[in-house]
């Protein structure tokens, strides 16, 4: 019977963690925008070499935005991988970035729902989503007003961890376990606003099947339940690159009106929306990467059938060519 994973840096199990965080720390030591210039340059490199991520990006593209042309899809893929490689070093700035990170430019809209809130003494959940640029923007954010964030445990990865919770509590008040519910309540109990994603795929017990892009999506009931017993109103946050690149915007929308309700199917669904339409705004930023709607009910088709295919990471049209290639070697007609 195995022991509990060791969570020091030296220990050989966890050499490929301590050398992820020296590579991010060694990306920080950059000038911003050397360092956003290599994480784009690293993520052009992904996308050649990364075919199972590659699949899975263009398959969700496929299934939420069907009304795209194949090349147009082709394109938002590769501007996709190239927002995820800057994302590693957006990654890096924000958790170990120097005080130069803080004077990137940011334009923060919809403070006012925030302080609104504040002043009438109600607790405040903030629905965003996983957009590329997450960790940066939460770095900015952390200068104009306080946030804590709830994550997902790693417990395969803990020097990982422990690098990100510092990061994160370096800018932010307080990184919580989406286990510690008490916690979370205490912190919005407190005053301090609590940051909340639901938007990955799913296989517990809280489960709801709701539309997400027309799709069946498994979703969490958690964000009614959490503002239900935290009595917490559900404002929208979500941030993006600028059109320019060279910056970030977050806005933060009016609270969700009657939310929550007495239904956890319906409110799933309207978290669903909120999360749609803050895609579908900036959706080359997101994380695509992520086999969200990989859990299905029972008896539904695979929306992921190729992630085992030799042929996976080809475009129609690139199957075709092989198959062409073929055909004129058996015939004679091609060298």
């Amino acid at each position: 019977m195995k022991g509990p994973r060791s969570d020091n840096a030296l220990h050989p199990s966890n050499w490929g963690q301590t050398t992820a965080i020296a590579a991010l720390w060694f990306i920080a030591r950059l000038p911003w925008r050397w360092a956003i210039g290599l994480g784009e340059a690293l993520g052009i490199a992904l996308y050649h070499v990364a075919k199972s991520r590659r699949y899975v990006v263009r398959r969700n593209l496929e299934m939420c935005f069907p009304e795209l042309s194949e090349s147009q899809r082709e394109k938002w893929v590769r501007a996709n991988f190239r927002y995820t490689g800057r994302g590693v070093a957006e990654v890096a700035l924000g958790w170990f970035g120097g005080k130069a990170v803080d004077r990137i430019p940011c334009r923060i809209d919809g403070l006012h729902h925030l302080r609104a809130a504040a002043e009438e003494g109600i607790p405040v959940i903030l629905l965003s989503g996983h957009f590329s640029c997450i960790e940066l923007a939460g770095r900015l954010f952390g200068q104009h007003a306080e946030m804590a964030v709830i994550y997902k445990p790693m417990e395969k990865k803990p020097v990982l961890e422990r690098a990100m919770k510092q990061g994160r509590e370096n800018s932010l008040s307080r990184a919580i376990s989406k286990d510690d519910i008490r916690g979370i309540l205490r912190t919005l109990k407190s005053g301090v606003p609590v940051w909340y994603a639901g938007d990955q795929n799913i296989r517990r017990a809280e489960q709801v099947f709701v539309p997400l892009f027309g799709m069946t999506a498994a979703t969490t009931t958690g964000l009614p339940r959490l503002a239900q017993m935290g009595r917490a109103r559900v404002l929208p946050l979500f941030y993006h690159v600028n059109s320019e690149g060279d910056g970030y915007e977050i806005e933060i929308g009016p609270p969700i009106e009657a939310y929550p309700s007495d239904d956890r199917t319906r409110d799933a669904a309207r978290m669903n929306e909120v999360l749609e339409e803050a895609i579908r705004a900036n959706p080359q930023q997101y994380f695509w990467a992520h086999r969200r709607f990989k859990t299905q009910p029972e008896g539904s088709p695979d929306p992921y059938p190729a992630i085992r295919s030799k042929h996976i990471g080809r475009l129609p049209w690139q199957k075709n060519k092989r198959k062409t290639k073929k055909k004129r070697k058996a015939s004679g007609d091609g060298s």
